[in-house]
Parts: C-alpha cells; structure tokens; sequence
C-alpha cells in the first residue's frame, strides 16, 4: 500500500492543478478544432496539405536551416530575402532534421499552429478580463476560438497565431507594466518587455507594432532600474527588433529591405507615387470598413454578413470600458492593436491569401466585443440593476455568431488545401520525377514546386530569387526585357522549363512546348484553374532590338521602352504619361517569311519624355515603334521646337521616321498624344 503524500506535498500538488484547471478548457477546445480541421483535410487530400503555396516557402527554408544554409532557398545559393518571417522557419527547421520530411513537416506546423491559436484565446481572455470583468472576457476567449480566421490559419502553415499571440502577449505584458506600482515596475519586466520587441519583427514585418508597444510603455512607465542607469534609455533599446531583419538583408543582399516588401508594398513601387499612392491606400482603407468588416465578399466565410455597425461599436467600446475600469492604458494598447489592421491597406493587395494579412490583428476586436458586451450590461443595468447579467449573455451571442461561422471556414480550408495538393504539389513530383537534373524551373508560385520537386528554381515574382522583384513589380514587358539583359550577360541564370499560369505570366514568347498541366475546377485560392509545365524558349530574345527597315547612318543612341535600365540611362518619365504595371506588355510582330518578333513595351500612354543623345552638328532619324488599340494621333517635339504630327494607325506594331534637323547634345523628347493612347516600344536614333 502507498503511503500518501505528505500534507505539504499534497497542498503543492493542489496549488498546481487549481493553477492549471482554468487552461483546461481552452486545450479541450483548441484540440477539438484542430482534430476537426486536420480530419478534414486529411480527408480531402488523402494526406498532410495546406492551402497556401507560401507555407511551403517556410518549409523550404526550414529544410534549408536544418541542413545548415542561413535562409538559402535552395543547395548551392546564398542568402535570399524571401522568407518574410525568420522565426516561423526557424521554429519549424528541428521538426525537418528530426525526420519529418515531405509533407511530414505539415503535421509540426498543424501542431505549432493550434497551439499558438490556443496560447492566443488564453491571452485574448486574460486582456479582456480587467476591462470587461470575466463573463465577458471568456466571451472575448470564445470569439477567438470561434474566429473561423484563426482555425483557418492554424491549419494553413504559415506564422499567422503565432504572430497574433506574440501580439496579444505583448499588449498584456505592456498593460501590466503600465498598471503596476511604480516600485514593481521591475527590470524583470522591463526585460521580458524587451524580448518581446525582439521577438515581433522576427515573426513578420507587421510585428514591428510590438516593438512600438513596447517603446511607447517604457517612455512612460519608465522601470526601477538599479544603479544610474537612465530608465528611459531603456525604451530606446526596443528599436533593436526591427533594426534585426533589414540589417541581415544589407548585409547579405546589399538592401535593407525584404523581397516581399519590394513586390507587395505600394510604398516604392514605381507606378505609386504622391496622389497615387494616397488614393490607392485610400481606397484600400474604403474597401475595408464597406465591404470586408461587413462580412462580404473576401470575408464571408469568417464573419456574419452585416458584421460592420457592430464591429464599430466594439472598437468604441474598448475606450469606454478602459475609462470605466479605471485601465485606460490597457484600453489604448488594444485599440492601437486593432486600428493596426489597417496597415495591410498600405499593400498592393491585401486580398491575397484568405486576407491573411489582416486577422493577426483580429484578436483585438475580440476584446472589444468583450467590452461590447459589458457596455451593454452597464445600458441594461442603468434600468434595472439584475439585467446587468444580459450583457455577458450578449458578449457570448457575438462569440457565437462568428462561430456559425467556423464550419463554413473549416470546409474552404478543407478545399484550398486540397486545390494546392492537386496543383502545385502534383507539379513539383512531376518534376522531380521527369525533368532533368540540371533543370532551372521559372516559376510564379515557388513554394511547393521548390519543396518537392527539388530542383532549382527561378522565381519570376522575385520573392526567392534575388533582383527579380522590381522587373516583377514593373510588368511583363519590363520582364522580358530583363530575360534579353540576362541572355546576353548571364545566360546560366535563366530557367531550362517554366511551371507557370499563363496569363500571369504574360511573356508568351519565352514558354515553349507544353509538358503537362494540373487543372482544378472547384477552388478559389489559386491563381487559375490551370497550371502549365513548359519548356523554356529563349529564340525570341533580341527579336525586336532593331526596326523592320534600318535607315541609313550610324545608330547613335537607343531607348527600349520596357527596359528599366535603359529606361532609367535616358530619363524616361514613367509617370507622365500614364499607366499601371498591366500596361508594360510584350508585343510581338509576324513578319513576311514567318519569322517573329517580340518586344517589350508601355501601352495607354498619353505622352512619352525622354532624353536622347543626339550628335552635334548632324541631322539625325528618329525611329519610332509604338502601337494603339484604337488609332491616335500624336506630337514630337525636341527640345521644346515642334518637329512633326503623325497618325499611329490601330494595331500592335507600327514604326514611323521622324527626320530631325541639326542639333546639340543631350536633347529632351517629348511625345503627346494629340488624341487617342498609344503604347511605346522602342526608339531609335540615328546620324545621316
């Protein structure tokens, strides 16, 4: 018989379950979900699959990792910006070396990924509970849960709970610091604040908001330090997290800032600048509180159509229940959190991928729907004092109607994954098994393909390959002119094959007998139903370097519009003229005996600028390749003197000659459409 434990030891072993009962059921519910969600897309897919191709870019770089590479995205390369989160890989790379490969990998980020989920309902719980009391923080818990947002991405493989929770974690640590006694405003805390700001920019840019939490608090709530040290110097030390990231990129690509950042921020694209930039974000933000707050379209399935006068009111209600709990601070942190959901409208599109972009920063409103819910008691209790209990039952019937929502969000995920898996998982064992060894794969989705297939790769968006990205960011015609650069100086760079959607693609000329395809009908998260493996033609570059009848005289000087190099070497204005990156196309010309010409172009302009370098004391011949739709009419001016009117008839490819007198060198251009648009291609100069 077993003696029983002594009473001090069975008084601690007391201590620790009442410490851990109040977890039990948010583990109870967290599994329940992820046991739901992994059945059903194992089901789906007949194995381990999720549904976005970016998942398998963190496995490649855990794989990368575990086999001792610093973020090289494949054998044999270096460093590359690719990876937007460096935690998420690098939590993920122990699972790779201890053997789960393949899509083994998926069962440790499914793992990583529920539990974050289950970490983040707990302090979603816990941030609610001094501001709306514990009725309606376990309200503001089950939101959570419930969020078919969050199950969604926990399922997905990407870093989304994680950098929610890190979120979460770090608003409570810095509302805790800010409502301690100055005495216990310790260096313990001060120092967990700061790994903390340290830890956020490592899981994806947008954590860099922790890092301003946490300089924000230690600014005013300055801790006891000991010795002479200045507390508030202190706070300087959470600019250290965000400097992390873009001081690798410098120093290992020679730029401070991520691939991603440079293919998906509208800050520095080319095509948005002054005006631009402030209506596209404008409209982004007007697409947010219209369309997705209210639960249509792209949010449907997470939210209850006509979610946004609600949504509103529990963002008004986190100040109203800081102000009533006497923790206004606390109230601040979590609005700053929530109003932080619109930094996504400063990105081209922050539509993409489930908008994942947006629900790190849902936790936030789920507190306010805690504070909602005490806001309502408080109106009810104004009439009569035992209604008060009705705004806990309301807290709860707002968790509930998001939850109506989670098997509509665990059937897509379901879906999604199966769609990635029979798409881009099928085309990456196809490669490794049929290409050949030494294959170059140009790809627009890189993840899966790269994982599987195994082979190197060539990532036309730019996300993995370095300097890929602004040709990206400029259109398909900037990207064509780009492969001729690369054929003439560094041919071995350029894919063998292409596994691509044709239409994002938009550079027929480069793709060469079609290989095989995977199709798939019933899906909404890929990039085109059909995928398509192709065998790289490069017979088409150069194509288009000079006109169809040279004139006579030396070719003094060229501008290929399209090319950003020579675009930039002749002050070419992007921006006077008009245009997005869907207007910078490939053209291409039959000639006669068959033979085709392609070139890289602008289209919809309204006016060209540039400079050329005209000869001295010569007269020169201007030859001109534009093209219109519709027919157009336009001017050449040099140097301010009018020199010709021309008509551009409609079609893809038509040249003029423009004689102009004699004059000194550099001269500036300009063409004006009089009526009409045209599109640029190429420009020529040349001496009689």
């Amino acid at each position: 018989m077993t003696d029983p434990p002594p009473p001090r030891a069975a008084a601690r072993l007391d201590e620790r379950l009442a410490r851990l009962l109040p977890f039990v059921p948010v583990v109870v519910a967290t599994a329940w979900l992820a046991r739901v969600t992994t059945r059903n897309i194992l089901a789906k897919s007949g194995e381990p699959a999720v549904p976005l191709d970016d998942a398998y870019i963190h496995f490649q770089y855990a794989r990368s990792l575990a086999e001792g590479r610093f973020f090289a995205f494949q054998p044999g390369e270096g460093y590359t910006s690719g990876a937007t989160s460096l935690l998420w890989p690098a939590l993920l790379a122990p699972f790779y070396a201890a053997g789960l490969r393949d899509t083994a990998i998926i069962w440790a980020a499914w793992g990583l990924g529920f539990a974050f989920l289950g970490l983040l309902a707990w302090e979603t719980t816990q941030l609610t509970r001094r501001l709306a009391g514990d009725a309606c923080a376990y309200a503001a818990g089950a939101a959570t849960l419930g969020f078919g947002g969050y199950t969604w991405f926990a399922a997905s493989g990407m870093e989304v709970t994680l950098l929610a929770y890190v979120l979460a974690r770090t608003a409570r640590a810095c509302a805790e610091h800010a409502e301690a006694a100055p005495a216990a405003r310790t260096w313990r805390r001060a120092r967990a604040l700061l790994v903390l700001s340290l830890i956020g920019p490592l899981v994806r840019p947008e954590g860099t908001l922790a890092s301003g939490l946490v300089l924000l608090t230690l600014a005013l709530f300055p801790p006891a330090l000991p010795g002479k040290l200045p507390a508030r110097l202190l706070a300087a030390c959470a600019l250290v997290g965000p400097l992390v990231p873009p001081l690798i990129n410098r120093a290992l690509t020679g730029h401070f800032s991520t691939t991603t950042t440079q293919v998906k921020w509208l800050v520095g694209n080319p095509y948005y600048v002054g005006p631009a930039l402030v209506g596209a974000v404008r409209a982004n933000i007007e697409l947010f509180f219209r369309t997705l707050m209210d639960g249509r379209e792209w949010s449907a399935i997470f939210l209850p159509a006509g979610s946004q006068p609600v949504m509103l009111a529990a963002l008004v209600a986190i100040p109203y229940a800081g102000a009533r709990s006497g923790r206004g601070y606390r109230a601040l942190v979590v609005c700053l959190l929530a109003v932080g959901m619109l930094v996504p409208t400063t990105y081209l599109s922050f539509l993409w991928n489930r908008l994942r972009y947006l629900w790190p920063f849902a936790f936030a409103w789920c507190v306010g729907l805690g504070c909602l819910g005490r806001a309502v008691g408080d109106l009810l209790a104004a009439f009569r004092p035992r209604f008060a209990q009705g705004g806990s039952v309301a807290a709860g019937a707002l968790a509930g109607m998001l939850a109506h929502h989670l098997p509509w969000s665990i059937d897509d995920v379901s879906q999604s994954s199966y769609a990635i898996h029979n798409q881009q998982v099928l085309l990456g064992r196809w490669a490794r098994e049929w290409l050949p060894d030494g294959a170059r794969i140009g790809l627009n989705d890189t993840g899966a393909i790269a994982y599987f297939s195994g082979k190197k790769t060539f990532d036309v968006v730019g996300l993995t390959t370095p300097e890929e990205a602004r040709y990206w960011v400029a259109g398909a015609g900037a990207r064509f002119e780009h492969y001729e650069r690369l054929h003439r100086e560094r041919p071995e760079r350029l894919p063998t094959h292409f596994i691509v959607y044709p239409h994002w693609m938009a550079v027929d000329p480069v793709l060469g007998k079609e290989l095989t395809r995977a199709t798939v009908r019933e899906q909404s998260i890929l990039g085109g139903p059909t995928m398509v493996a192709y065998e790289a033609r490069w017979d088409r570059l150069h194509t288009g370097e000079l006109p169809l009848e040279p004139p006579a005289g030396a070719l003094v000087d060229v501008l290929d519009v399209a090319d950003l190099e020579s675009e930039v070497a002749h002050a070419y204005d992007l921006l006077i003229g008009g245009g997005t990156d869907a207007n910078c196309r490939v053209a291409t010309h039959d000639d006669d005996d068959g033979r085709v010409r392609a070139d890289g172009g602008r289209s919809g302009r309204v006016r060209d600028r540039f400079r050329l370098k005209f000869p001295d004391s010569r007269a020169t011949v201007l030859v001109a390749r534009w093209s219109s739709e519709e027919g157009a009419t336009v001017t050449v001016d040099v140097d301010g003197t009018s020199i010709e009117r021309l008509s551009i008839p409609p079609g893809v490819w038509t040249e003029r000659r423009v004689a102009v007198p004699p004059r000194g060198s550099p001269a500036i251009v300009d063409v004006t459409a009089v009526d009409g648009r045209f599109g640029s291609l190429h420009y020529w100069l040349y001496a009689e």
